[in-house]
């Protein structure tokens, strides 16, 4: 299985790599950042290696295409946040949500689906927010639904190329120790609510990816992976 990984440098998506490469499958990690890219594949083995794409930028996601050739799936962890208040949120850092999350996995699909081998997918990530908004995450939760509905529109257009989503919920991959002291109550009262007790851990997110991939019969479905937290 050969896949390119948008966002596998750090955090879920490096668990997502590790789960790909262990498994005797080869990774090519993407992202703008080459030094992070490179210090993840060294660490990862000879069955990772990394090029540039920025979804703000079609150009370099037609480059990486040409660059990369064949492979099973394309799958993105991209995100870029504008979270605040509506009445403070800034336009340009609300295209950036959407590049991320909208834009740029149209451009994926784009460039991407012709080297799309037989049995393969395009894989975006959404997330819990679409189906439990709050104050402050007005951007949030609509781009990760556009995801949703994303996913169901290209796998009709693009099959028999697979598509689909995977929707997090709150999961210990360390994009929370920014809260300091207040991450540990965080997600105790994440647990607290959560009808699976828990909050989430990497290794979770990366089995739904490995199952959305390899399940040749699930198209145009967005995998939940927040222990129910949506409905808590």
């Amino acid at each position: 299985m050969r896949v390119l990984l948008i966002g596998g440098a750090s955090g879920i998506g490096r668990a997502v790599a590790a789960e790909i490469v262990d498994g005797g499958g080869e990774v090519i990690l993407a992202g703008r950042r080459p030094e992070a890219l490179n210090d993840a594949a060294t660490t990862l083995g000879t069955s990772a290696s990394s090029v540039i794409v920025d979804l703000t930028d079609e150009a370099s996601i037609a480059a990486a295409a040409a660059e990369v050739g064949s492979v099973d799936h394309v799958v993105s962890l991209a995100a870029d946040h504008a979270n605040g208040p509506v009445a403070d949120l800034d336009v340009a850092d609300i295209r950036k949500a959407f590049d991320a999350k909208v834009i740029g996995p149209l451009l994926l699909a784009k460039h991407f689906e012709p080297s799309i081998a037989e049995g393969g997918s395009l894989l975006f990530f959404s997330g819990v927010a679409a189906w439990k908004p709050a104050p402050g995450l007005s951007v949030m939760a609509t781009t990760n639904g556009a995801v949703a509905f994303l996913v169901e529109a290209l796998a009709v257009e693009l099959a028999p190329v697979r598509v689909n989503a995977v929707s997090p919920g709150i999961v210990d991959s360390g994009a929370w120790d920014s809260m300091g002291a207040g991450k540990d109550a965080f997600f105790a009262e994440t647990a607290r609510a959560n009808p699976a007790g828990r909050v989430g851990k990497p290794d979770d997110v990366a089995a739904a990816v490995l199952f959305a991939l390899t399940n040749t019969f699930v198209t145009g479905t967005t995998v939940h992976v927040d222990g129910g937290g949506r409905f808590g």
